[in-house]
């Protein structure tokens, strides 16, 4: 078994760190991960220069890109032997609901479909690593258990962690993705010279994040795993749709 781990928290992430070591004694584990923190990069490519990998002293390829450019790389040619699996995490926050798309991290695990196995997005609901150690965890518990899965080709498992201990965990529970209320608006800055920016505001609350949803799991202390997929077609609106084209031909 050889994994390609990857992440968007960036090459010297220590959720990255606990993940390699997590699964290290696992499967063959290959690290390629961006240079610096591309959170919110979702699956962009990057296409105005060239990529330039980097191979560091513990092992790691360094990329200067996003997510799913080092992906992209390990699976098309950068590697010399192929990868069976993707694997991205852990990362340093929650990626609930609507975040799925906008994250790196989904990204990253979204970009190995290919491959026709379940692939693993992880999370952990903090941005200090002091309960790290449960999330590298489950990742093993989970990832060591993909085998026995029986998931449609190019499905992820988009799986969040409570910021616990281990024995404080209450379970893991099978979710739907809630949906976040609207963000708040943009901060306005001045910068010395007067030159006017804007901060993107934090991500809005929970708004539909009842029993069922990944937000509720992990508020009540259990581990969330949300399966998604590429096809985002929505094939219910076709029958409205038909009978509006109709009427424009």
């Amino acid at each position: 078994m050889r994994i390609l781990i990857s992440n968007d928290d960036g090459v010297a992430a220590p959720g990255l760190a606990a993940l390699y070591e997590a699964l290290a004694d696992y499967a063959e584990c290959t690290v390629i991960a961006p240079d610096q923190d591309r959170s919110g990069a979702s699956s962009s490519l990057t296409l105005d220069r060239p990529l330039h990998p980097q191979w560091l002293a513990n092992g790691f390829i360094s990329v200067n890109g996003t997510p799913t450019d080092c992906v992209h790389l390990g699976l098309n040619g950068l590697l010399a032997d192929p990868a069976d699996l993707v694997v991205s995490g852990i990362n340093l926050g929650a990626n609930l609901g609507d975040d799925v798309l906008y994250s790196g991290t989904v990204a990253a695990a979204l970009e190995g479909r290919f491959l026709g196995r379940t692939a693993f997005a992880f999370s952990f609901l903090s941005r200090e690593p002091d309960n790290l150690a449960t999330a590298a965890w489950y990742a093993r518990h989970l990832v060591q258990a993909h085998e026995q899965l029986d998931l449609p080709p190019r499905t992820v498992l988009n799986v969040n962690i409570p910021n616990l201990p281990l024995d404080r965990i209450r379970g893991i529970q099978l979710t739907r993705l809630g949906h976040r209320a609207r963000a708040a608006a943009p901060v306005r800055v001045v910068d010395p010279r007067g030159r006017e920016g804007y901060w993107i505001a934090a991500a809005g609350n929970a708004e539909d994040g009842g029993p069922g949803t990944d937000f509720h799991a992990v508020m009540q202390g259990y581990v969330s795993v949300t399966p998604l997929q590429l096809d985002r077609t929505f094939s219910p609106a076709f029958a409205s749709l038909e009978g509006w084209l109709e009427g424009l031909r």
